[in-house]
């Protein structure tokens, strides 16, 4: 139990005030249940003789000098020898304004007032904060884009006020809202990870100015709808390689790891380093990233398959002296993307740029141009490709020739083509004369008989044609007539007459030969 009392004079001087008709008040504080001592005469140790304690005007307890005494057990209010009022067990309603008139010997009278009031709380300060998950430490969580509801409640008397304050990482707001009464709720519709921070519910007792927190932290999680980043570095050493994966946006650390199995480490970017002996033509290397928001078993990953370069180009160029000729070479197809360059000979020197070697990108196309070619540029280059996997390269070689060159091969496909004319007009003409070559001048009467039909009788003998086939005897013009037969087709019945005459005149012209054995007929 509590007892109240103001005792000393120095704090009554300090809290008292002067009433209208010249009496001080003091103010004094209690609780429900304490024990509450109002002082009346504090000038000196003069005993009051009768002592007369009222409350709003009305009296409520009467005592003096010497018959006071301690006041008895059974007895809640009570007047002490000096004239105090004695009040056990504090209750709400014994607030008030309490006036004591004293008389003191001499007749001489004094007054005193105090001002009791009885507060209590703030006390029983709760705080609710819904849509969200306890962590271990007490902590609460809610994901990005919720609803969230904060209630707070507190007991007080005789009244409170209750204020909701936050404070962030980028904000400070001492009142988020405020309002008396025994609860106060409000409510963030999609909580964004800037509403994270520590919510607190201040309840005040209006009365007595005492004071009561309760404070909760809230973070916000949030898990972006992208996948993480796989992404690789090269190293000083060509063989090895770097592999990163990162996965920025998310909050908490998500966890990471390469490849299905081992632990997660609890890390935004994970890296690790292989080297080439590591590494093969088509391995997947894979990132998997594990989030409280994330279901077991659905976790994100990113990937890639490992390939070995392979450059293509041209490997046969030529160029005339004095000209600029331009060495093409392609790489697309390498991951982790290759290093190419242009080499020269077989010691594959490596190529300096300058005004002799130009070199030039075109996304996946390394050019080398040379310029004013010489004799000395003839030979071997080397597109050299290399990445962590292998290294691979594309040989071209290029042919310097001088105009001379080019000369007689521009003379020499034109007498080629001079020549395969000349065949084809003499074939032609030879072609399109063959009756008269065939037939002689002695037969120009058949080109006006449509209807005859030459037979050749092939010969039995495998000789050369002039030897097989019979000729006439020379005539006056030097030269041999060939034996044909001469057969009409008869077109209708009345034709069949002219037909046998044509026969027998042909008969009678028809001149024997010296060997009759080897018959050709047309």
């Amino acid at each position: 139990m509590r007892i109240v009392a103001a005792l000393l004079h120095l704090c009554l001087c300090a809290t008292a005030a002067v009433s209208t008709d010249g009496s001080t008040e003091t103010t004094l504080k209690a609780a429900p249940g304490d024990i509450a001592l109002l002082p009346c005469y504090t000038a000196g140790n003069v005993t009051p003789s009768l002592t007369t304690w009222m409350k709003n005007e009305r009296e409520v307890v009467v005592g003096g000098g010497g018959r006071g005494g301690p006041a008895p057990a059974e007895r809640r209010l009570a007047v002490l020898h000096d004239g105090s009022l004695n009040i056990r067990g504090v209750m709400p309603g014994d607030e008030g304004s309490y006036l004591c008139n004293a008389t003191l010997p001499g007749n001489h009278t004094f007054q005193a007032r105090v001002l009791l009031q009885v507060t209590s709380g703030p006390e029983s300060v709760s705080t609710s904060i819904t849509s969200t998950t306890t962590l271990s430490n007490g902590t609460l969580y809610t994901k990005k884009g919720s609803l969230v509801s904060f209630n707070c409640s507190a007991s007080s008397y005789p009244s409170q006020r209750l204020t909701w304050a936050f404070r962030g990482a980028s904000s400070s707001n001492d009142s988020l809202v405020s309002a008396s009464g025994s609860w106060l709720d409000f409510r963030i519709e999609n909580v964004q990870p800037g509403d994270q921070g520590v919510y607190s519910c201040r309840a005040e007792n209006t009365v007595s100015h005492e004071t009561a927190n309760k404070s909760t932290e809230l973070l916000v999680y949030y898990v972006p709808d992208r996948h993480p980043d796989c992404m690789w570095a090269p190293v000083s050493d060509s063989t090895h390689v770097q592999f990163t994966c990162t996965w920025h946006g998310v909050y908490p650390m998500p966890g990471l790891r390469w490849g299905d199995h081992g632990l997660f480490q609890v890390t935004d970017s994970l890296s690790m380093t292989l080297n080439r002996s590591l590494l093969s033509d088509g391995q997947t290397v894979k990132c998997m990233a594990q989030h409280q928001l994330l279901d077991p078993g659905k976790e994100k990953s990113c990937s890639f398959t490992l390939k070995p370069p392979f450059p293509e180009g041209e490997p046969l160029t030529a160029a005339l002296v004095a000209t600029d000729v331009t060495l093409s070479c392609t790489e697309a197809a390498s991951t982790p993307p290759a290093n190419t360059t242009w080499r020269k000979g077989l010691q594959q020197d490596a190529i300096v740029p300058g005004s002799k070697y130009i070199l030039s990108v075109e996304g996946p196309v390394l050019k080398l141009t040379i310029v004013n070619v010489s004799k000395d540029d003839e030979g071997v280059y080397f597109c050299r490709s290399e990445n962590p996997l292998a290294v691979s390269e594309l040989e071209v070689y290029l042919t310097v020739k001088t105009s001379s060159a080019y000369t007689g091969a521009i003379i020499g496909i034109f007498i080629a083509a001079l020549i395969v004319g000349s065949a084809v007009i003499v074939a032609k003409t030879i072609y399109s004369n063959r009756h008269r070559i065939c037939l002689g001048g002695g037969f120009g009467q058949l080109e006006d008989d449509r209807g005859d039909v030459l037979s050749l009788v092939e010969s039995d003998d495998e000789q050369i044609f002039q030897d097989a086939v019979p000729q006439l005897p020379p005539i006056t013009n030097g030269h041999h007539t060939t034996l044909v037969q001469i057969h009409r087709i008869p077109s209708s019945d009345h034709e069949e007459a002219e037909t046998a005459d044509s026969s027998a005149q042909q008969q009678e012209d028809t001149v024997q030969t010296d060997e009759p054995e080897d018959l050709v007929s047309f």
